[in-house]
């Protein structure tokens, strides 16, 4: 463990060459498998040095996502600024590893379960949505977009819960897999509304080149990704940024908060639309657009897969809570989606 230390120390006093920066103090925040967080303090400053998840062999992959951050900020953004190097690059390459020097945050992470910070990150989340608004990554990057992709997304799903009846079948005797049988007719039911209901909308216009709904989406929103600053709230790691409409990250953080609850609160969906719309207004056809993708059954496909995907052991108490929220959402989403036409 010690040898592991000292190595990650070094290698950041290494890679801080490259900045022409000599620390006084390299502490470890975080360190995972690549993904390694160190903060550095010298006389007058603090910063953030980052070994990013994306190998050399990404590189394609980080330029996307570092200058989007770039640009963010630019653009005014509250996204911790990037520290170019001493060759005025963004990403420093060292040991077939990628890094990146950020600006150091004070803040306090927001707890999505209290409404008041929840207020406070979903404004947070809109501002950011609104400063991604024009970029244009550079042309050797591996651009990250969600765009158009959703009614091929809902079939694949839809398709992988009925081909996993037959699995299912030959195992009943498992609690699991008897749930999953219990209720996949009627989650491939909401699959099909859902998909039906996707096509006959605007999704194809608000998804296309030229719309002005596009956005960077940070994909992951939610504790440890939103920091209260004195200067507002903070959206960090942005490792995952992807093009496409603001649903995709309001459709988690209302699905999240409606699973943590326990049930769908009308009151808390709209509140969350409210807070969203004062800093960046969805469209009527924008809005119907998140409510069918709350509407599909993401939440019951992400637990179940872990059973027939990734060979993970669920517990049928579990399944069976996923599965009764996702068909208990049915009439109040569908109010919402007839409301808008």
């Amino acid at each position: 463990m010690e040898s592991k230390k000292n190595h990650l120390h070094q290698l950041a006093k290494r890679v801080l060459k490259e900045y022409n920066i000599i620390a006084g103090e390299i502490n470890i925040v975080q360190s995972g498998n690549i993904k390694t967080v160190w903060k550095v303090k010298t006389n007058n400053n603090l910063f953030c040095l980052k070994r990013l998840k994306h190998t050399y062999d990404a590189y394609d992959k980080a330029l996307f996502s570092v200058n989007a951050q770039n640009y963010i900020k630019k653009s005014g953004g509250n996204v911790p600024g990037i520290i170019k190097d001493k060759n005025n690059n963004l990403i420093v390459k060292t040991d077939g590893q990628l890094f990146v020097l950020y600006e150091w945050l004070y803040g306090k992470d927001l707890n999505f379960n209290n409404l008041n910070d929840l207020e406070k990150a979903i404004t947070g989340l809109a501002k950011f949505h609104v400063y991604s608004k024009g970029y244009v990554p550079p042309a050797d990057s591996k651009i990250s977009t969600k765009l158009g992709k959703r009614p091929g997304q809902y079939a694949s799903m839809r398709k992988k819960i009925v081909s996993w009846k037959s699995i299912a079948k030959e195992k009943q005797e498992i609690s699991s897999y008897n749930t999953f049988l219990k209720y996949c007719d009627d989650i491939a039911k909401l699959s099909d509304k859902a998909l039906e209901l996707l096509e006959s909308s605007h999704y194809k216009q608000l998804t296309s080149e030229k719309s002005d709904s596009i956005v960077l989406c940070h994909q992951d929103y939610g504790k440890g990704n939103a920091l209260l600053t004195q200067d507002g709230v903070y959206v960090i790691d942005l490792d995952g940024v992807t093009f496409d409409i603001p649903c995709r990250d309001l459709r988690k953080i209302i699905g999240k908060t409606s699973e943590n609850r326990g049930q769908w609160d009308k009151s808390i969906v709209l509140d969350i639309l409210k807070w969203y719309s004062k800093v960046n207004p969805l469209t009527p056809e924008e809005m119907k657009i998140l409510f069918i993708d709350l509407l599909y059954p993401h939440w019951f496909y992400g637990i179940v897969k872990n059973i027939f995907k990734n060979n993970k052991v669920e517990n049928s108490g579990k399944i069976e809570k996923i599965a009764k929220l996702e068909l208990s959402k049915v009439p109040l989403l569908e109010s919402l989606i007839k409301r808008g036409e």
